[in-house]
This record gives structure tokens, sequence and C-alpha cells, in this order.
């Protein structure tokens, strides 16, 4: 979790008022923060990565005046129309494709604002680029370079800059192979023919996206006037980093100006601080918080958590949402808002009237017997993680690849995609542990995730049931003796075991477990191509279920 250490003097500038230690300690935990720690002139806290305008003094100052009623309703930020233009070229369109930029001028910075905007740059790296890879974000000194500016793609081994904090230029392919930023985010671009520059006027680098700056235009505490950009491949994203940062920018003194972004399809004025929209119901807030508030009051809430909020014609709210609110995306987003302008600590608990003794789940209860039941034919459970690499899910296991769930930023290669089946967890488990002894029987009852483009969220959970035994002599009967077992001390009545084909199984000794002709499960002897694609010297013989009928 992100944190940012609040020092009293200081952040008493940004409210606007002189504030205690304790004051700060009894009101910053009502805006949804966790106090990490307490000094004599110090308050740390820890926040919620979407509150990624909290990743600046000014941006806790906006919410802490508005939680104590010193300043209510949407700031306003006034953007000036500049004339600087920025030529975004079309041969980025295959690396990092978009960029906005803005300018900010008449800024008057130290070095604990200078620190401040470097650590602010980081989190949003994090909340809203995902560790560069959506969106990263650089900051210049506007005064040492030549406006039009320019984005392209150029020859890793034809461009060479001094970056940030070094003193020799290096061709972009060095950078790459040798700095130290160049090393950690190389993957981002590395793959691409031609690297993202940023250049002004007169060739000079600004930056290398998403990489590096260049030492040229290093911002100082002398610094008056800076140039801000934005790249990346989801243009949301740029778009919500550079309005954060902009209006904490404002907060600190500076004078915001616009960039003409010029597309070789369209021009974008840059940046766009036209607030979100929304309508809130007045019963939708009561009947999630447990309160009777009036509209006029949940007008009176709403305008305490820095929004703009009137009453309409037909009972409900139209809500005005700042450009640095990027966490705000649906109706039960302002209902949190609603609680924190109302207070949290106005909320009184209560016992519900008709007492009630709660019971496990079915699909608990189902999972509970098949363990016992497994644990009596002499198998032992293992639990997995529900994220597993693709290699393994289908290349090593024979299939071809499904739809499935995967994540945009893994932090791992390892895990990439969400299982659709429990098998290749279990076969991964006797590659890990093919140096103990044999025979190995072990089982898994847990989810995978499948898509279900009918659900709200386009995907289902469901309970599966995996096998598997290993030794010298692991065969067809054995895993079919296992599952009929299985089934007969569950109760199940009307199964049947059929002939069937799997890629993972070997023809002719795989069959399919059917239920009134439908089929919820496979068993049979391994492939010798997934065995060894597992690394494994011993035959291995397997079944899955699906346990969602039984349900």
């Amino acid at each position: 979790m992100p944190v940012i250490t609040l020092q009293k003097d200081r952040f008493s500038k940004f409210v606007g008022r002189s504030l205690t230690i304790d004051e700060m300690v009894k009101w910053l935990p009502w805006l949804g923060v966790d106090i990490e720690e307490v000094g004599e002139n110090y308050v740390k806290i820890e926040f919620n990565p979407n509150r990624v305008d909290f990743s600046s003094y000014a941006g806790v100052a906006r919410a802490f005046q508005g939680l104590i009623g010193w300043k209510v309703g949407m700031p306003e930020y006034k953007v000036h129309k500049g004339t600087i233009k920025l030529e975004v070229d079309a041969s980025v369109n295959q690396v990092r494709p978009y960029m906005l930029s803005a300018v900010v001028k008449d800024i008057n910075l130290d070095e604990e604002n200078v620190k401040e905007i470097m650590e602010m740059q980081e989190d949003l790296h994090w909340g809203v680029g995902r560790d560069r890879k959506k969106a990263a974000i650089g900051v210049h000194n506007f005064d040492v370079v030549k406006p039009p500016f320019k984005y392209l793609a150029a020859d890793p081994d034809n461009v060479r800059f001094v970056p940030l904090g070094k003193r020799e230029k290096m061709t972009l392919r060095e950078i790459l192979e040798k700095h130290e930023k160049g090393i950690a985010y190389k993957h981002l671009i590395e793959w691409s023919p031609k690297y993202p520059l940023f250049i002004d006027a007169d060739g000079n680098v600004l930056s290398m996206p998403p990489i590096i700056n260049g030492e040229l235009t290093k911002v100082t505490s002398e610094t008056r006037n800076l140039l801000l950009d934005v790249t990346g491949p989801d243009f949301k994203a740029v778009k919500q980093a550079l309005n954060v940062l902009v209006t904490a920018l404002a907060d600190m003194g500076g004078k915001i100006e616009t960039v003409q972004v010029e597309y070789p399809d369209k021009t974008i004025t840059s940046p766009d601080l036209t607030p979100q929209k929304m309508t809130l119901n007045s019963s939708y807030v009561n009947e999630l918080l447990g309160l009777k508030l009036s509209s006029r009051k949940i007008v009176e809430y709403l305008r305490k958590c820095r929004l703009n909020a009137e009453e309409n014609v037909d009972g409900k709210i139209n809500v005005e949402i700042p450009a640095y609110r990027i966490d705000i995306l649906h109706e039960v987003d302002l209902v949190e808002e609603v609680a924190i302008g109302y207070g949290y600590y106005r909320l009184k608990p209560s016992k519900p009237k008709t007492v009630t003794t709660g019971s496990l789940h079915e699909a608990t209860r189902l999972s509970n017997v098949i363990r016992e039941i497994l644990v009596g034919l002499g198998f032992t459970e293992v639990m997995n993680f529900t994220l597993i690499n693709s290699e393994v899910q289908y290349e090593k296991m024979r299939k071809k690849p499904e739809k499935t769930v995967k994540l945009a930023n893994p932090s791992s290669s390892e895990y990439d995609v969400a299982r659709t089946s429990l098998l290749p967890s279990l076969m991964k488990n006797l590659m890990d542990n093919k140096h103990e002894s044999f025979p190995q029987k072990i089982f898994e009852v847990s989810d995978v995730i499948k898509v279900n483009e009918k659900m709200e969220c386009r995907t289902e959970r469901q309970l599966h049931l995996a096998g598997v035994s290993s030794h010298s002599t692991a065969n067809f009967s054995e895993i079919k003796s296992t599952v009929e077992a299985l089934l007969k001390n569950l109760g199940l009545k009307g199964w049947k075991i059929k002939p069937f084909k799997d890629s993972s199984f070997i023809d002719g000794r795989t069959a399919a477990i059917t239920i009134k002709n439908m089929r919820i499960g496979v068993l049979g002897e391994i492939h010798p191509e997934v065995i060894t694609n597992f690394e494994l010297e011993n035959p291995v013989c397997g079944f899955e279920l699906n346990l969602e009928p039984f349900l």
C-alpha cells in the first residue's frame, strides 16, 4: 500500500490553517486512510491505491478541507490556453501510441516540492500506469528546451543522449542494457525495432519513454516552469495520470497551460479537466447505508467530499466529479462518498432483528465430504493458486488455448492467466516433487474460472475436483476404480463411464464421466508427451470432475 508522510507545518500551509498533530491523527483516518506512524512533527498515512490523488500534500489537503467543512464543492482549476504544439508521429503507433502533455508555469519549487513531485510520479506509475506499462510520466524543465516538440520512434543505435543521473551520452540500446532504469523496464519496448523518443525543435532529447528522462531537462528547486508528458498504450490511463498531476501542481501554485497534441488523424487539447457527470438515487444511498437521509443532506455530504451536487426535479441527484477523482466509477462509489461526508464515526452498529444460525455453504459441505473419501482412498490433498502459467495450462497439457481470463500486468510470468482446469496444477505439483518417493497420489478440490459472456463480470467460478496417481504401474483401471468408489460413496446414481478422446490422455485409455447424458468429467492415463513435458519418468493416471451439477 502506498504511503505519504505529512509534515505538520507543511500540511498546515496546504490546508490553510494551523493544525496540531492530535488534530491530524483525529481526522485523517475518516478520509479512509490508515495511520502508519506518528512523530513529533509528522503523521505518516497509508492510502488505498485507487486514491492516487492522495499521493500529494495537495490531494490530501483538498479532502481534509472538505471533511472539516472549511472548503466544500468541487475545486475549480483555470486552464489557460497555451501556444505550445506537440506532434505525435505515426511511427509510435506500434510501440507506445499515445502521448498527452501540459505546461505548468510560475511554480515556486523548493527541495521538498521537488521530492514530492518525484514521489507522486512514482505513485502514479504504480497506481495508474501499472508500473509504467499503461502510462509513464515525464516532468521536465521547460525553460531549457525549444518548442514545438515531437514524439516519434527512433532507431535504437542512431540516437545518443545523456540519461538522467549520468554524465556520458548513451544510445537508446545502451540505456536498456546498462542504465538501471533501462534494465528494469526494457521489457516494455525492447521487442520493438524502434524505441519511443521525445525531442524538441532543435532535436534535443527530453526523454525516452517509458524508460528515462534526459539530464538536460532535470528539475531542481531553481526550476520555475514545467513541461509534463505522459505516454502509454492506454489513452484513458494517460489522460488520468496527467489530470492528477496537473491539479496537484496547480495547488502548489502553478499555472496550467494547454498543449496542442497533433496526431496524424486528429488534434487534442490537453489537459482536459472536464468533470465527470453521474446521477445518484437517494433511495439507493439510504438502502446501502441504513440511514434516512434527505436529498438535501446527501448533497451536503457529497459537497464535503469536494464534489459538486444538486437535487434534480425527479428526486435524483446530479453529481459532478473533478478530473483528479479517477476512482469514482459507479453509483456505489458515490454512496461511499456520502458515508465519508456524513462521517463513519456517526454510523451506529445495530443488531439483526431476527436471530439466525450460520452454517456451511453447500459447496463447502460437498468439498469436505469429497476430502474425507479421497483421503480414505489413499490420496493427499494439495492447494494451488487460482492463477497459473498459460504454457503449463495449455501447451504442456497438449491443449489448444481457449478463452480465458488474462492478467493485464502480471507481476510474474509464472502466473499470467486464471486456470480453467485443475489437472495442469497437479501435474506441476508432481514435477516439483519428482525427487520425493513414489507412489504419489494427490488431489485438489478448488475453483476454476470460466469465461461466461452472460454474467455481469463475463466470468464465472466453478468448483472442480481433480486427482492424479503417479508410480511405475499407474494405469486406467486404477483411476477408474478410484472415480467409481468416489461416486458410489457420494451416493450418486445414474452415472456412466464411456469411451472418450482427450488430447491430454492416451487414446483408448480415456473415458468420459456422464450423468444423464451430461459429461461432467474425464479420466484416464496421461499422454506420454504430457509426462515428458513435465519432466516426469513414471506413468501418470488422473481425473477431473466439474462439481457444479452436484450442487
